[in-house]
C-alpha cells in the first residue's frame, strides 16, 4: 500500500489558529494556566494548546448553565429554532475550514471530514424543524369529573460528553435537540479533539445563542471535571457517547441524583452476506461500513460473515478494494486511509491481529505497523479468522477486517447475536424475505439491509444490550432532553 507524506500546508495552519483555545462559561472565552496539548496524529507533532480546565471551572459553567436555564426554557419555540437555522447555514458556509480543523485534530481524510460538517449541520436543521413541533396532550379523564392536560418541558442543565472519532458531528447531534428542547448544557469534549467544539461555540455565540445557554469545557481530566458536574443537584441530563465501560461508570454516578441519562456506547457490528447478495453492492457496502472514519467507528463492521459459496469471490474483490486504498496524512486529497488517533490505537490494531494469526487466522492484506511518522495502520484483511479471536469480542477501531465464514441462516444469526452488543448490523441478500427476517432476528438497535451506512439525523441512532440507552436523532431524539408533566384539571 502506498503513503503519501505531506506537510499539511498553510490552510490548514490558519485554520486551527482561527479556533479560540479557552474554556467557554457563560458567553465569555476564559483561558487558564494549565494548558491541554493537542496533537497532529498524522505526525505527532504538536497542532496547539487549549485552556484546561478544573473540577471549579466546570462547576462554574454548570452554574452559568443553570442560570441561564429558565430564561432558555421560556424562549418561545420558533425563536430557539431560528437560532439553530442560522448555525446549520453557518456550518455549511465555513465547512472548507472546519473540515481542515477536524482533519487536523483527528486524522480523518480531508473528504470523509467535509462529510462530517454537512452531516454535523444537518442535525441543527432537522432539530430546528422538531422545536416547533412539541406537542402535548388532552383528554377527559375515563370516570369524568376532569381533564388531563399532558405537557412537555425541558429536563433542563443537560451535560454532554461526546467523543473524539465525530468530534464535531457527535456535538451537534446532541446539542441540537438540547436547544430545540429548552435545555442549557455543558459540553465537555474529548480531550484528544477539543478543538471543533471550540469552534463550534463560536459559531453559535455568533448565530444568537443566549449567554450560559452553550458552555464548552475542555479537560485531560475528565473524570475530575465531570464527577462533581454530576453529583450536583443542578445537571439533570447526562447524554453520554464512548466506551461501554465508561458508560458504566457514569450510570453508577448518575444514580447518586437518579440523573436522566442517554448512553451511545460500543459496538461489536456483524455483517453478513448471503450467497445469494449482489456481490458488487455487498463488497461496496462492506466497504463503506468498514472504512469509514478509518475503521474508527462504533457502527464500523467488526465481524464480516460470508456464505461458503460466495466467500473466496466476495474476499477476493474485497482484498483488491482494501489494497487500492491510498494511505497518508488526512489533510492529502485522495487519502482515504488517514492516522489512528493516537500510539494506543495503533497498539491495540496490533494486538488484535496478532491475536487472530495466533488462532490460525490468515492475513491477506497488510497486517504490518508503516514505517515513518504517525499512527498509521494499513487497510488490513484477515480470513478464517475464528469466533474466539479477540477481535470478534471487541471493537477494533481501525482498518481491519476479519472474515470468517458459515453455512446457513440459522447459524450466522446465532453467532451474530452472541457478543453483549448491540448497536447495528448489515445484511445483504436480494431475497427480499429472508433480508427482513434476518433483520428482525438480528439483536441491534439498527440494521443496515443491503447499505452499509445507517446514520442519518432523521431516524433514531442507537443501540440495546451494552450498547446503549436512548436514541440520538428522529423523531424521538428530541424526547430525551424532555419531561412530559401531567395536569389535572377538575371541572
Amino acid at each position: 500500500m502506498t503513503r503519501t507524506v505531506a506537510d499539511p500546508g498553510p490552510a490548514a495552519r490558519a485554520a486551527i489558529e482561527s479556533v479560540p483555545t479557552g474554556l467557554f462559561i457563560g458567553g465569555k472565552w476564559r483561558e487558564t494556566d494549565a494548558r491541554l496539548t493537542v496533537a497532529d496524529p498524522a505526525t505527532g507533532e504538536a497542532l496547539c494548546t487549549v485552556s484546561d480546565a478544573t473540577a471549579e471551572d466546570g462547576l462554574d459553567a454548570l452554574a452559568a448553565a443553570a442560570q441561564a436555564q429558565s430564561e432558555w426554557a421560556a424562549t418561545p419555540p420558533r425563536a430557539r429554532s431560528e437560532i439553530l437555522v442560522r448555525a446549520h447555514r453557518a456550518l455549511l458556509d465555513d465547512a472548507e475550514r472546519l473540515a481542515l480543523v477536524a482533519t487536523s485534530e483527528m486524522g480523518k481524510p480531508l473528504a470523509e471530514a467535509r462529510g462530517e460538517i454537512a452531516y454535523a449541520a444537518e442535525f441543527f436543521r432537522w432539530f430546528a424543524e422538531e422545536a416547533v413541533r412539541l406537542d402535548g396532550g388532552y383528554m377527559p379523564a375515563p370516570a369524568g369529573g376532569s381533564r388531563f392536560l399532558v405537557t412537555r418541558q425541558p429536563v433542563g442543565p443537560s451535560l454532554l460528553i461526546t467523543p473524539w472519532n465525530f468530534p464535531m458531528a457527535m456535538a451537534t447531534r446532541k446539542i441540537g435537540p438540547a436547544l430545540a428542547a429548552g435545555c442549557t448544557c455543558v459540553v465537555k469534549p474529548a480531550e484528544q479533539t477539543p478543538l471543533c467544539t471550540l469552534a463550534l461555540a463560536e459559531i453559535l455565540r455568533t448565530a444568537g445563542v443566549p449567554d450560559g445557554v452553550v458552555n464548552v469545557v475542555t479537560t485531560s481530566d475528565p473524570g475530575a471535571v465531570t464527577g462533581p458536574m454530576i453529583a450536583d443537584p443542578r445537571s439533570r441530563k447526562l447524554s453520554f457517547t464512548g466506551s461501554t465501560a465508561v458508560g458504566k461508570l457514569l450510570l453508577e454516578q448518575c444514580a447518586t441524583t437518579v440523573m436522566r441519562t442517554s448512553m451511545e456506547l460500543g459496538g461489536n457490528a456483524p455483517l453478513i452476506v448471503f450467497d445469494d447478495a449482489d456481490l458488487d453492492t455487498a463488497v461496496e457496502g462492506a466497504l463503506a461500513a468498514k472504512m469509514r472514519n478509518i475503521g474508527q467507528a462504533c457502527t464500523a463492521a467488526n465481524r464480516i460473515y460470508v456464505q461458503r459459496g460466495i466467500a473466496a469471490e466476495f474476499t477476493r474483490r474485497f482484498t483488491e478494494r482494501m489494497a487500492a486504498l491510498p494511505m497518508g496524512p488526512g489533510t492529502t486529497d485522495g487519502v482515504v486511509v488517514g492516522p489512528l488517533i493516537d500510539e494506543a490505537a495503533v497498539a491495540k490494531v496490533t494486538d488484535l491481529v496478532a491475536d487472530a494469526r495466533r488462532r490460525g487466522a490468515t492475513v491477506r492484506l497488510g497486517g504490518e505497523v508503516s514505517d515513518g511518522p504517525g499512527n498509521f495502520y494499513p487497510a488490513t484483511v484477515l480470513t478464517g479468522v475464528p469466533e474466539d479471536a479477540a477481535m470478534f469480542a471487541t471493537e477494533i477501531f481501525g482498518p481491519v477486517a476479519g472474515i470468517a465464514e458459515f453455512d446457513t441462516e440459522e447459524e450466522v444469526v446465532a453467532r451474530a447475536n452472541n457478543t453483549p452488543y448491540g448497536l447495528v448490523s448489515y445484511l445483504f441478500t436480494e431475497n427480499l424475505r429472508r433480508g427482513l427476517r434476518v433483520a428482525e432476528a438480528l439483536d441491534t438497535g439498527m440494521v443496515g439491509l443491503n447499505q452499509g451506512v445507517v446514520s442519518n439525523p432523521a431516524a433514531p441512532f442507537g443501540g440495546v444490550k451494552e450498547s446503549g440507552l436512548g436514541r440520538e436523532g428522529g423523531l424521538t431524539g428530541i424526547d430525551e432532553f424532555l419531561e412530559a408533566k401531567y395536569i389535572g384539571v377538575a371541572l
